[in-house]
Formats: C-alpha cells, structure tokens, sequence
C-alpha cells in the first residue's frame, strides 16, 4: 500500500531542549556539561531504557530519571533534589524549543507529497509550543498525550493519531526518536517506523534509521 501519511515524534525530533532552560539548575551550580558528554548519555540511557520498557512498559518518562541519574553521576553531583528539577523540566513541553535550521522549509517540502501528523508524549500543550516555534500549521493533526489521557508506546494514542487522519496503519509512517516507545509502539500498532537518531544511539542495528529531516527525505523517496 501506498504511503500517505508521515506522522512525527517532537522532542529530539522536531524541536530539541532548550540547555538554558533544562539545565539551569546545574548551571546555578557553576556546573555546564559538554555537548559531548549529553550526546554520550544520551546514547547511553535509550539503550538501557530499551531494555527496561520492553521487560515493563514503563511510561516514556522514566526515561530521563535514568539520563539525569546517569548525567549527574558523572559530573559527581549524585544530587536527588537536583535530579528531580531537571526531570521535571523536561515534562514541560515549553523547555522544548530549539529548533533545527530548515525545518519548516523541510516539512513544507513533505507536505507536497504526504499529509503530516504529530503523536507527542507531552503535557497537552505541545499544540502551543508547535505554534511559537512556526511549524504548527504543517500538521493536519497533533495528537498529545495530556490530552489523549494515553502515552507512547500504548496503542491507544496511535489509533487516535490514525483516527484523527481518517487512514490505515498500513498507509502510515512514524518518526522517533526512541526505539521501545516510538518505533517499536508504532510498528505493533501496524505503522511502518523509521528512528529520528540524532545522536547515534541506534547505528548499526540494522532498523532504519535518519539523523536529519534531509535524510528522511532521501528515505521516503524509496517507499
């Protein structure tokens, strides 16, 4: 079947954390991480996060009690307090707001071709922070879990997704950037996936895989 609709993840995807505003607490510290080290991290944690939701299916934001735990023992800052500050940063979809250069001219291209979506784990303001940063109206459709009452990976929030479409999985693309929330919670909900990975967590493990809207372009030119 023909592909006819590209849905996206945003966080690491289509907006990235604002590092003023997700580390400030460690920046009151006199404390300022190298890109390197995050990027390092950041790899580590999915691929251990991986595990642990496919053992439990754990809600997505687990995920960074394990990257900030990870993050502050290795600058020796072991702080819980501090943990739980950047934690909560990150579920406020505001804090995501750096944008990739090119990103709305990428996204205008695709609509020339597919309708485009968004499935978001967020606070049910996603809508809002699409619109500040200038790329709300290239989606058909945003589907956030604050509102959906359902979070990735649950096939719930998927089907709502398609729903909202009116298409079939099987005519459907999903693009994220965690393998046990966002490809695997696609693929069983019969979309196709691709990984949006930026930082490499995923090479060489054979799934398709683009670490720039550019290079899905040049993907999706093969469906």
């Amino acid at each position: 079947m023909p592909l006819n609709a590209v849905f996206f993840d945003v966080g690491n995807t289509l907006l990235f954390p604002s590092r003023e505003k997700m580390l400030r607490p460690l920046h009151e510290q006199g404390v300022f991480p190298t890109e390197d080290l995050l990027r390092e991290t950041e790899r580590r944690t999915k691929r251990e996060f991986d595990v642990l939701e496919e053992n439990d299916s754990s809600v997505d934001h687990g995920f960074w009690r394990i990257y900030y735990s990870h993050l502050l023992d290795e600058l020796g800052l072991p702080d819980e307090s501090i943990c739980q500050d950047l934690v909560t940063r990150t579920r406020i979809s505001a804090n995501w707001c750096d944008i990739r250069p090119g990103t709305r001219e990428a996204l205008l291209r695709l609509t020339k071709k597919y309708r485009l979506a968004v499935i978001s784990n967020a606070d049910g303001k996603i809508a809002e922070v699409l619109a500040r940063s200038g790329i709300k109206d290239c989606f058909e459709s945003i589907t956030d879990s604050g509102i959906v009452g359902y979070e990735k990976p649950h096939p719930a929030i998927f089907e709502a997704a398609l729903n909202s479409l009116e298409v079939g999985p099987r005519e459907s693309l999903y693009v994220g950037d965690v393998y046990s929330v966002d490809y695997l919670g696609a693929t069983r909900s019969g979309m196709q996936g691709v990984l949006f990975d930026v930082v490499g967590a995923y090479k060489g493990n054979g799934m398709a895989r683009v670490e720039s809207l550019e290079q899905l372009e040049a993907v999706l030119r093969s469906f």
